[in-house]
């Protein structure tokens, strides 16, 4: 697969591959959602599935049930609160996570200035990762990458320094950990190292001029972060400050969720779409 570096060649791969697949959509009533449907339909990426109720719980559950029923490849969020589409979602008994799995949120960004799209996790959804759920984190951040034709991911596990704190910061020591499963291949094909800090990550000037050698080389196609406030700040600068365009999804569930906020722009309701249909 081409290796997919911004939004718009994500899109035109798409549709030269002629396969839509069936969005299931909760309350699709504000107009950005819409608009976002409207776009990705005009583009050839996806069919519509439309649960529309006034009962916002009803329309959740009959949304769930379709993508259960294997009906929908995607399930997206409308004009309905994410803890009711959430609820539905992972109901235990009619929910759509994974046995086992670990539901997370993924973001895919094109920052100005960084020659392709930055992945990271998670900005939404898990407040402080377990080692277990970290570990879960780099399996679905390798195979996404990997569906967006980059051979071999280069993953930088986040942290304030370079160094690990097992007093302060024990996540850091878990950090040793992944890099070991990496390296004996438990990942596929990636480069996982850190503790490294942001700019390290993502400057090869700044992690020559600190005199830190990585595989990561200040090249990271993915961050994964250490806590969801990290992840969250990170992602309010880069499209507060940075003109950041972003897509993200919700990983770990029997298809990717777009669960976009009411106030995202209709331009990251169709990249989520867009990224949703890559997976």
């Amino acid at each position: 697969m081409t290796n997919i570096k911004d939004f718009s060649a994500l899109t035109q791969l798409l549709a030269q591959k002629g396969t839509r697949k069936r969005i299931v959509v909760v309350n699709p009533e504000d107009e950005s959602t819409r608009w976002a449907l409207e776009r990705a339909r005009h583009e050839g990426l996806c069919e519509t599935i439309i649960v529309d109720d006034e009962d916002r719980t009803v329309a959740a559950q009959k949304a769930v049930a379709l993508i259960r029923e294997k009906k929908g490849d995607v399930l997206m969020k409308g004009f309905i609160n994410t803890d009711v589409l959430l609820h539905a979602i992972l109901n235990k008994e009619h929910g759509i996570l994974e046995p086992g799995s670990v539901m997370t949120h993924i973001t895919a960004a094109s920052i100005p200035g960084y020659d392709k799209l930055l992945f990271f996790t998670d900005a939404a959804v898990i407040p402080i990762p377990t080692q277990e759920q970290r570990v879960q984190q780099v399996r679905y951040m390798v195979d996404i990458c990997h569906n967006f034709g980059i051979e071999v991911p280069r993953i930088s596990l986040i942290h304030s320094s370079e160094k690990v704190d097992a007093r302060h910061f024990p996540y850091t020591e878990g950090y040793l950990t992944i890099k070991d499963m990496a390296q004996n291949g438990e990942f596929g094909k990636c480069v996982i190292d850190g503790p490294l800090d942001l700019k390290t990550s993502c400057d090869q000037h700044a992690m020559q001029v600190k005199g830190i050698k990585s595989p990561i080389n200040g090249h990271a196609d993915a961050l994964i972060f250490p806590n969801i406030q990290t992840g969250n700040v990170f992602y309010k600068t880069i499209t507060l400050f940075c003109n950041a365009t972003t897509a993200a999804i919700l990983q770990g569930t029997h298809v990717p969720v777009v669960l976009p906020s009411r106030g995202d722009s209709p331009e990251t309701k169709f990249n989520s779409i867009a990224l949703a249909c890559a997976i």
